[in-house]
């Protein structure tokens, strides 16, 4: 198998943390990202890889990790988008200014792949993305993905996961002539940290002890690992969704050009992308 450098960003807990073990002990060089100093240096420590503390929550800081991936990394064989949240009860909002679950789910990823589509271009990477089969029950209302008029909790997550699944599909087409392959998965219903600290009936949940029966983060990290060691066009279609290492079916809207292309205007507006 060839060595890949492999940028995982969500590292520092759950299935990041475990996908980024398994990869490591198959011998890929990691640059691991996350936002808790003390797990991040831990499973950067553990595995010996390289480490960028982040808060996606500041834009500034999806920014950063942009400039040091790029300075860390000739190239980047591998960019696993696997950062994210489900927020509590009451709406937050960031220093940007949009709605947390939106931004840390999608717009960072939005931006961070935007910041480093030359290096992606240039390496023919492939670029993972962490989505869910909560996107069955998300909707993309294009003037209020910051959820101003209307927020419920699981409703802002799953409208997120469905956002990264148009933006997968979106990205594949805007890329794929020019070497990229992009790819999105669920990893199962898992039993991580996930979500505890921001309260909320997800918060009491993942941390009751209905947690017992969810899946581990191992298991939840399979198809992460399988999809930055495969082969594009081989092993998983480009711009497709895998759960198990299968193709599995999205929402019919996911395979909606008008839609992708207009979600993908208005994101890059919303972050100032020319």
């Amino acid at each position: 198998m060839n060595r890949k450098t492999i940028v995982i960003t969500g590292a520092s807990d759950g299935i990041g943390a475990a996908a980024a073990r398994q990869l490591a002990a198959d011998g890929h060089r990691l640059v691991l990202v996350g936002r808790s100093p003390s797990k991040l240096a831990a499973v950067a420590d553990e595995v010996g890889a390289e480490s960028i503390v982040a808060d996606f929550a500041d834009l500034a800081q999806v920014r950063h990790v942009a400039e040091e991936v790029l300075r860390l990394c000739p190239t980047i064989d591998v960019l696993a988008n696997n950062a994210g949240l489900i927020n509590g009860n009451e709406r937050v909002v960031t220093v940007d200014g949009h709605e947390a679950t939106n931004q840390i789910n999608y717009l960072a990823v939005f931006l961070l792949n935007h910041l480093l589509e030359d290096r992606l271009v240039a390496s023919r990477a492939t670029v993972i993305v962490t989505s869910s089969m909560a996107h069955w029950g998300g909707r993309i209302d294009l003037d209020d993905l910051d959820h101003e008029r209307s927020y419920v909790s699981f409703g802002a997550y799953a409208d997120s996961k469905l956002a990264l699944l148009l933006h997968t599909r979106q990205l594949q087409r805007n890329l794929g002539r020019r070497g990229v392959s992009a790819v999105a998965f669920h990893p199962g219903v898992v039993a991580s940290n996930f979500s505890v600290a921001n309260g909320g009936f997800m918060g009491k949940f993942y941390s009751s002890p209905a947690k017992a029966l969810l899946t581990t983060s191992e298991k939840g990290a399979d198809s992460l690992v399988f999809l930055a060691e495969a082969t594009p066009g081989v092993d998983f279609r480009p711009g497709g969704y895998v759960i198990k290492r299968r193709p599995a079916a999205t929402r019919a809207c996911v395979s909606d050009v008008h839609l992708g292309e207009s979600l993908w205007a208005t994101t890059a507006a919303m972050l100032g992308i020319e």
